[in-house]
This record gives structure tokens, sequence and C-alpha cells, in this order.
């Protein structure tokens, strides 16, 4: 089905793009003839997820696809339009326009999980393994290192299947493509038994968190912690997986609802709002708001736990570094706001990951510790992405793919050691640049 043409946002609201041609194809052959007739009209094509990102990555000036109403390829077996399960094996096939947060809930009907995920759960699958999203937890890697196998519409439109018997050379690339390498229109993912996380919140000082901020991450199932600027104060989050059958309450839905929508959403909307219209309240509100939180203690599901809502929009940047060198960083970023005289409302999110071995992973051939700024939408954030983005630099960070950064491929290159390997397989799958866009010419280069 073609749409009428309209203004597209994504919900950061740092792009938009009015597309040539809109379409929301709810199968895989309609996908392919998409392809094919962008060709024949000398037309770029890229498919939009949830937008998620901050970045360019998914801006699409020539032909749109929302594939959220995808099915699965008609061979496909043993399940319904969107899902395939493979009890034996735990091995689950996906369409790429699904949703993590209704992933999640399919899984469970089937006793199943992700291994890990990240704190938003609204990107598509194809859209949060394309831009690197991975959550938390020093021996987890992230979500595209869970996929053992993907189904791509590459430019010509025909059908590339890419896994572990198929293809194997080019999982490395295929898992984490950016959306670079042609449309993903199914992804199988290794799942595990459904689990439970033991969820440990409370307010510490920021200093002896730095201090045991290794140690923590490399211990812990999934460590992460926020610290608010103006204050000596760090909110930690600390979840222990447990099995399902484990005892142990479940948290009521008031509570978390307070939590989660009254004080996470709603209070913070205001002080956002506050401060934003006086700089001068940003330090007491943020004392106000690390002592808010408070401490607190539960067990529910891993989705549940690890997914939280947001409503109050921002814009963000986030680095991976080499998990020894954040706290460092993280005090240098200290430094940095005391000298400038910010004011500076939202947190900084502090995270971890086990090393992989995929191409472009943020986490490729190293454990790495993550660094998250963020700004309020209403204000400005350049000025305190690029200093931070200096202090991130000197230490070996590598940019979030959909995440606010200034850098390109010169700069990109020296960080990645298969950066070159990639882009082999791009010229490979993609001579034409058929599925490039401005962010993509930039980051990866022409």
């Amino acid at each position: 089905m073609i749409l009428r043409t309209a203004p597209w946002r994504n919900w950061g609201r740092t792009e938009s793009v009015r597309p040539v041609r809109m379409e929301r194809p709810a199968t895989v052959g309609a996908v392919q003839r998409a392809v094919q007739a962008a060709a024949r009209a000398g037309l770029r094509v890229k498919a939009v997820g949830s937008g998620h990102s901050f970045t360019g990555i998914a801006l699409a000036p020539g032909v749109q696809l929302d594939l959220h109403n995808l099915t699965l390829p008609a061979g496909v077996a043993g399940g319904d339009a969107v899902i395939s399960v493979d009890a034996e094996t735990a091995r689950v096939t996906v369409a790429g326009g699904v949703t993590l947060h209704r992933l999640t809930r399919l899984l469970a009907g089937h006793g199943l999980a992700l291994t890990n995920l990240g704190d938003i759960d609204m990107q598509t699958v194809a859209g949060a393994i394309s831009t690197g999203t991975h959550g938390t937890g020093g021996r987890f890697q992230g979500i595209a290192s869970q996929v053992v196998a993907l189904t791509l519409v590459v430019a010509d439109g025909t059908l590339l299947r890419v896994g572990d018997t198929e293809h194997a050379d080019l999982l490395p690339a295929a898992r984490l493509g950016l959306g670079a390498l042609g449309i993903i229109v199914d992804v199988t993912l290794q799942c595990v038994p459904t689990f439970v996380l033991h969820a440990v919140q409370k307010t510490e000082d920021l200093d002896e968190v730095l201090e045991t901020y290794l140690q923590r991450s490399a211990s812990g199932d999934h460590f992460e912690f926020f610290w608010f600027p103006h204050t000596t104060l760090a909110l930690t989050k600390t979840n222990t997986r447990l099995s399902a059958a484990a005892p142990g309450a479940r948290t009521s839905r008031v509570p978390r609802w307070i939590d989660d929508e009254l004080l996470a959403n709603g209070l913070y909307r205001a002080v956002c709002d506050l401060g934003t219209a006086i700089p001068a309240l940003v330090p007491p509100l943020a004392r106000m708001a690390a002592t808010a939180t408070g401490s607190k203690e539960f067990t529910d599901s891993s989705a549940r736990v690890f997914a939280t809502s947001r409503t109050v929009r921002f814009r963000e940047m986030e680095y991976a570094l080499p998990r020894s060198r954040v706290p460092d960083a993280v005090r240098a970023v200290r430094a940095l706001i005391d000298a400038r005289g910010w004011r500076i409302s939202f947190p900084i999110e502090v995270r971890c990951a086990a090393a992989d071995d995929l191409w472009l992973s943020t986490a490729s051939g190293r454990d790495t510790g993550y660094v998250s700024v963020h700004r309020y939408v209403r204000e400005d954030p350049e000025e305190y992405f690029r200093a931070v983005e200096e202090i991130m630099l000197e230490h070996g960070g590598r940019p979030h793919w959909g995440k606010l950064h200034y850098q390109d491929a010169d700069a990109l290159r020296d960080r990645y050691p298969h950066f070159d390997d990639f882009r082999a397989v791009r010229d490979r799958l993609d001579p034409e640049r058929r599925f490039a866009n401005r962010y993509l010419e930039r980051v990866l280069g022409p």
C-alpha cells in the first residue's frame, strides 16, 4: 500500500524528512517490489522503525518503508504471522518490524526471553540491532549479538539469508549493519528461558560509586548508575538474574506506576520545564530529584525490569569507552560542567557491556563502559555535547550510531579495526548505494 507523503520526525525531534514516497509493505514480496521500483526510479530506499535514533541513520528522502505490519516469509513455519519459535533450540525468528516491547510479550508466551535488553523497548527489532542497542551487564553483550541469522532484501531486490549456516562470513557485518546493507525483513534470535530480576536501587555517594564501578560492573549481572549534575549523588541500579521459579514477591502495579510514571516522567517533566525557564533552579531541583528517587527493592520479569517508560523528550549522546577509562571520563565531565557553569537538568547514565566480535559494534573487541549525556528537548545540546565528546575521544570512545555525535568516516576508521572490512561488504551488497543517506555517507564514506 502506498501512502501520501507527509513529514516524518524522529522521537527526539532532531531529524525530519518528507519522503518522495512512503510505503507500508505487509509481505516480504512487497518489500522486494518496493526496492526494485525504487531502483527503476533512481531513488534511494530506507526502512524506518520507531524513530528512536537521534541521528539521521533512518532518514529516507526517497522511499521510506514502514515495516510495522510486515509478516514473516511464507516459508517460515511453526509460528504465527510475525514469530516462529523452535522450542528445542530456543531460537526465535521474528519479522523485522516487530517492536521489542511486543516481542518480549510474545516470547513470554513461549517461556522465553531476550538475554539482555535496553532501557527503552519501543524500537523495532531490525532498528535495535542495526544501531547497536545494548542495555547493561558487564558479562552480557548487546542485542545484535543474540542474532544467529537474518534475511536481507538487497539492492537488486533479491533475498539474502545470512546465518551460521549460510553466508556466515557476512554475519559480523550484517548483525549490526547500520541499515547500509539492505532491508532486514526477519531476524533469528538465540533466546533463553524466562527469568526474573531482583532489582536493588539506591542513592549513593558518586565518588564511592566511581571507585567501585569496575568491580561492580564486572561482578554483578546488570549494573548501572545515574549521576545528577550539581550533586554528589548517584542512583545505582543492580539487577540480579534469578530463575523464573525463584521465590519473591512481584511489585504491584500501583507502586511501579508511582515510580515510573508519576516520579520518573510527570515530576521530571516539571523539573525540566522549570529548569529551562529559570536555569538558577537547576541545582536545587537536581538535588530534589536525586533524593526523591530514594531506595527500593523488588523482583519482576526481566523485560519489566530492564525497560522503563520514557515520555519526557530529550536529546542524547552516548560514547562507548574501554571500561577501565569510565571513572576518569565521568570525573572529567563533572569538572567540565563545574568549569563552564552550565545548568544540566538531566542525569548522566553509565552502563557496561561485554566485548563482542561484531565489526561495527561499539563493544567490538573490548569490555566496554557507556557514558550517556542528555539535554531536555527544549534546550540546545550542541555546546555541551561537543565538549563532552572531546573528553570521550580522549578516553578512546566510540559514538553510539543512533545517538548524536560529530564524527565522520575518517575519524571512525581508526576506532574500528574492521571498518574497511565492513565497507567491502557494503561495496559487495550495495554498490550503487541504494540504501545510503546523508548520515551513512558521513560515517561510512561515499
